[in-house]
């Protein structure tokens, strides 16, 4: 198959994973794949990958950019040129793209829903979803159906797959042989001897950081020496860093940007936790679990997904400060507990989300739209 994926960046974050472990994959499996997009920080990972990268205006949000109309010009072409059999989209912005270009050039066309949408006029107006929808998680199915009448059959539950080779590396595994390097990841993100805690997301109030920051409060009233790393970019940053000088705990708190290799920082962490309100499924939270670090999640959305309570992590309510808080607690001081946790966490994702299976399971779906063996 020749296959196209549109997405509006390639900086890091879970959409841009999600795109080149499927792309690498199935360029594994001997098709030809393209990539449409912005670019970003990891193009050089895709073009390692031997992907072809066709740039397109799409940086932009908005549903009714002129970015998306340019874009369909110059991949219209493209699409032709390169003989296209299918095309997959991965944001809004793109599906509505994909949409035009299904229409202007005939081509199968599907999307992932990796999250949550606002069901706004718009979007009723002017779905857009085409041949096949992709959910990550059973939840987003649900929202799929319930909030924009997508049905059941043009939806197809794929969760998200881990490169769980990834994080076999032996420095991630806590062994004393290794506290050297462990200790030099913790200087260079100026962290302490405490134990960690940390969360890797996007500084967003849905993410809950609000939440964990309160519950760090608690927490070092019994653990002072207690620390919080958030690994994240977002428009929430500002309000995050006041609220921990608000409650005089901006010494235990370091906020980080952006990271290159999260195997490195999940190496650091004790604990990792996803306060989330809302989840479509939860990447970061699935490469902690394959890396071996106990997590804490919110009972919500695709994380009950993820996390079997008392068995590979802890689940609390969301928006549960004090919940939260006695979880952070119980696991930090039961190291034998933290280590059953995340052994059977590791376990969970080698055998329910692998990249193969993943990759796979999408395959399935591409030859289904075109209804045939391409």
């Amino acid at each position: 198959m020749n296959i196209l994926y549109i997405t509006n960046h390639l900086n890091v974050g879970g959409i841009t994973s999600y795109v080149l472990t499927l792309a690498k994959g199935l360029k594994q499996k001997g098709h030809n794949i393209y990539l449409a997009s912005s670019g970003g920080e990891l193009l050089l990972k895709f073009m390692e990958a031997g992907i072809i990268y066709i740039p397109i205006p799409i940086k932009t949000k908005s549903e009714v950019s002129p970015k998306i109309l340019a874009s369909m010009f110059k991949l219209s072409k493209a699409i032709k040129q390169n003989h296209i059999d299918i095309m997959h989209s991965h944001s809004r912005t793109t599906q509505v793209l994909g949409c035009l270009l299904k229409r202007n050039t005939g081509v199968a066309h599907i999307s992932t829903c990796h999250g949550f949408f606002k069901p706004r006029l718009f979007r009723k107006m002017f779905p857009c979803w085409r041949d096949k929808v992709i959910a990550i998680s059973e939840a987003v199915s649900d929202h799929l159906r319930e909030d924009f009448g997508v049905s059941e059959e043009n939806i197809r539950v794929i969760h998200n797959g881990i490169d769980v080779d990834r994080f076999k590396n032996p420095c991630l595994s806590g062994r004393q042989e290794n506290l050297d390097i462990k200790i030099e990841l913790r200087k260079n993100l100026g962290l302490g001897k405490g134990s960690v805690v940390g969360i890797i997301a996007r500084l967003s109030d849905v993410k809950g950081h609000i939440y964990l920051i309160r519950a760090m409060k608690t927490v070092l009233e019994k653990m002072p020496e207690a620390q919080l790393l958030i690994v994240g970019e977002g428009k929430m940053e500002k309000q995050l860093v006041n609220l921990t000088k608000s409650l005089n705990i901006e010494k235990n708190v370091f906020f980080v940007p952006k990271i290159s290799n999260t195997n490195e920082v999940l190496s650091i962490m004790d604990l990792f936790v996803m306060p989330s309100l809302k989840e479509g499924l939860g990447l970061a939270l699935m490469e902690a679990m394959a890396a071996g670090v106990a997590v804490i999640g919110s009972e919500v959305g695709g994380i009950k997904t993820l996390i079997q309570n008392g068995f590979n992590g802890i689940l609390v309510k969301p928006a549960d400060t004090a919940g939260l808080s006695c979880a952070i607690l119980d696991l930090l001081s039961d190291t034998a507990k933290r280590q059953l946790l995340s052994n059977n966490a590791r376990i969970f994702i080698e055998q329910n989300f692998s990249q193969e299976k993943m990759v796979s399971e999408t395959e399935e779906v591409y030859r289904e739209c075109l209804g045939a063996e391409v």
